[in-house]
Order: structure tokens, then sequence, then C-alpha cells
């Protein structure tokens, strides 16, 4: 498998359950093994791939499968049997890699102890090579440091390169940088040297071109489109709700209007529930395959709440200036139409626009939590009227 569906894998499995648990949490699950936790300081002898997600990975010992790791900080002393896959903010390898390497991070190192035999691929803000690798060496960074001797070819794209005391080249090396250095003899010959200027001009012209070839920015005639469909698909969703559910759709319009502050509090509870399932479900490894329908569900809430909200307030500032409290459904759609019209032109005030529209949203999720909370228990309001009514004599 190539690197990136592997990147994608490691993402996918190892990112979405990263929270601060208090201890290492360990499963498995066919022939894989799985390690999570706030501070992972671990030794593993794992027979299948392994994989480690954690705030601060110190792992030691060795796996007979593929190692994926990612983290905040990742310290790596195992010999993995097959390819290494890492990413965090500050990486360092120290073991032996017996075939590929892949490290994406803000600091990435592998120090004089690593050995990789394979292909290494590093990608990294600074990026320092001190252990030798077998195969082919390629780097992306601001600063790189080459120190080690390297078996295979070598391409690095960089802001500035540098070679300690123990580098070596056996291959070709192509780098490209603003501006040509000297490569030390003893590193490699020169007539194996490739060098390829990059500067920002460069760049520059080249997205350029890439903007020629496809706009980049969307014309007025595309922008008007886009919003007609968007308004279109309101107007849908809004026909559909008054046409299957009136009175409950009344009935949370008029919950928003009675009290904005409580619906704006549920609003945060019912939107903060929905988000925190993704790392609950995520962190059970077993419910990993529905952090999809949990995403989901996000996406389907936040869009009902801010058809809702957007309509619940358009509705009381259509009673306020005197207009009916039962309209028909044709008056309804107008008024919601209105209503998203009116909100996509605040988008245009910066930070206001979208203040409004997530206002909406909180409001619109608030009434749909106070919805299920009253399906659930009842309905509180009622029970609330009831006990506060003074005793009269």
């Amino acid at each position: 498998m190539s690197v990136f569906p592997k990147l994608i894998t490691v993402i996918a499995v190892l990112a979405l359950p990263q929270i601060a648990a208090a201890e290492t949490i360990q499963t498995q699950n066919g022939g894989d093994t799985f390690y999570t936790g706030g501070l992972v300081s671990q030794s593993i002898d794992t027979k299948g791939d392994t994989f480690v997600t954690a705030r601060s990975a110190r792992v030691d010992g060795a796996t007979s499968g593929d190692m994926h790791l990612s983290g905040f900080d990742v310290s790596v002393d195992v010999d993995v049997a097959q390819d290494l896959y890492a990413m965090g903010a500050t990486v360092v390898i120290r073991g032996t890699v017996a075939e590929d390497l892949s490290v994406m991070a803000f600091s990435a190192r592998t120090e004089s102890g690593a050995r990789i035999g394979g292909n290494a691929r590093l990608m990294g803000n600074s990026v320092d090579v001190e252990g030798p690798v077998g195969g082919a060496l390629s780097v992306i960074g601001r600063d790189v440091v080459l120190n080690a001797q390297i078996a295979g070819d070598v391409r690095v794209m960089a802001k500035s390169l540098s070679f300690g005391p123990d580098a070596t080249i056996a291959g070709s090396l192509t780098y490209s940088s603003e501006t040509k250095i000297d490569v030390p003899t003893r590193v490699m010959p020169a007539d194996r040297v490739t060098f390829e200027k990059i500067s920002g001009s460069k760049v520059f012209e080249e997205w350029e071109q890439v903007g020629r070839d496809m706009p980049a920015l969307p014309t007025f005639a595309s922008m008007m489109f886009g919003f007609m469909v968007t308004l279109l698909f309101f107007l849908v969703l809004g026909a559909l709700m008054l046409g299957f559910m009136p009175n409950r759709l009344s009935r949370m319009r008029r919950s928003i209007a009675a009290a904005p502050g409580q619906t704006l509090l549920l609003g945060v509870i019912g939107l903060s529930v929905l988000f925190g399932m993704v790392p609950i479900t995520g962190l059970t490894i077993v419910g990993l395959p529905f952090v999809p329908f949990a995403l989901l569900a996000i996406v389907v809430a936040w869009t009902l709440g801010y058809a809702l909200g957007a309509y619940s307030v358009a509705m009381r500032l259509w009673i306020g200036m005197g207009g009916a409290d039962d309209p028909s459904k044709i008056a309804r759609l107008m008024i919601l139409a209105a209503a998203i019209v009116f909100v996509a032109l605040l988008n245009f005030i910066p930070f206001v626009g979208w203040v409004a529209n997530y206002t909406l949203v909180l409001l619109g999720i608030g009434a749909m939590t106070r919805f299920a909370f009253e399906a659930m228990i009842g309905d509180t309001d009622v029970a609330l009227d009831v006990d506060m009514k003074p005793i009269e004599d």
C-alpha cells in the first residue's frame, strides 16, 4: 500500500479517539493492537499492526507488522518489522525500521541509533536525519540537516540545507532551494548533484498558471447560482416540515419566542452532545464504523437548526409587525425565504454575519433539544408551572 492511503488510515483511525484519558487503554481487533490515552509510555511486543494515539506517546519494544503513531510529542524506540508511520508536533525515531519510514511533523528527527532499511520520507519545519537510510530519502522542510549514510538517491526541497560530518550519499542528490549551496566532496561527487532553483516568484507564476487553468474565484453568476440552489433547498425543506409536522414545528417556534435565552443554552448543550459523540464513539474502537454517522448527525442537526432558527426569528418579527400568528403555508414559506436572504446578506459583514448565523443554529438546535427532552421525560414547562403556582386561601 502506498504512503497516502496509509496516512489516511492513520488520520481516520487514530486522530478521532485522541482525548486526554487518565490511563493507557489497550485493545485488539483482527490481529491489530490499539493504544490510546493522554500520556502513553508503553513497551510493546505485538505480532500484527500497532496503532498508538496520545497527547504524548513514548513507545519502545518490537512489532512484527506496521506501526502507526500520532500525537503532539512522539518518541519511537521500536524495532518495526515492516513500515513505520508517525505524525505529530515533535517526532523522534530511535529504533530500527526494516522497510519504509514516513514522518510528518513540525520537528522531525531520526537519531544516530535509528536504522531505516527501505525508503525514508520526512516532512516538517525542521528535519534532522542522523540515522542511516538503506533506500532513498525524500525530505520537504524549511531547515534540513543531513548527517547520515544514505544508500539510495536523495531529493530535498528546503529553504536551507546543510550536511553534518557523517553525511554520505551513495546515489544522486537533487535539491530545490532559493540559493545554490556547495555540497562537500566528502558527501558525494559534484557530478551527481542537481540543483533546482525555487523562489517565491516562481511559485507565484506557477500558481497563476493554475489559476488560468482553473479559476480560483467564482464568478458573480456562479455565486448567484449557488445561492439560488441553497435558497431552493431550504424552501423545499421548509415545505416538507410544514406539510408533515406543522404542529411540532409551531410548538418549537413558540418555545424559541417564549424563552430565547433558555433555548440558546439548550442549543449549546445539544450541540456539545453531538460533537462529543465523535471522540466518545471513536474511543471505543469497535464504534469507529459509526463515527461517520455521528458526523452526519452533526451536519443534519446543524442544517435543520439553522432553518428552524431563521424561520422562528422571522415569524417573531412578522408577528411583531402586526402579521397574523397563523398565516398560510405559502406566506410562511415566503417568510422563510426572506429570512434566508437577509441572513445571507449579513454574511458580507465581517464577524456579525458569523455570529448571526451561529446564533440561529443554536436557537434551532436548542428548540429541538427541548423537544427531545420533553419526549423523554415529559413536558417540564407544565410541571414547573404547576409547582410554582401560588396556593390561594
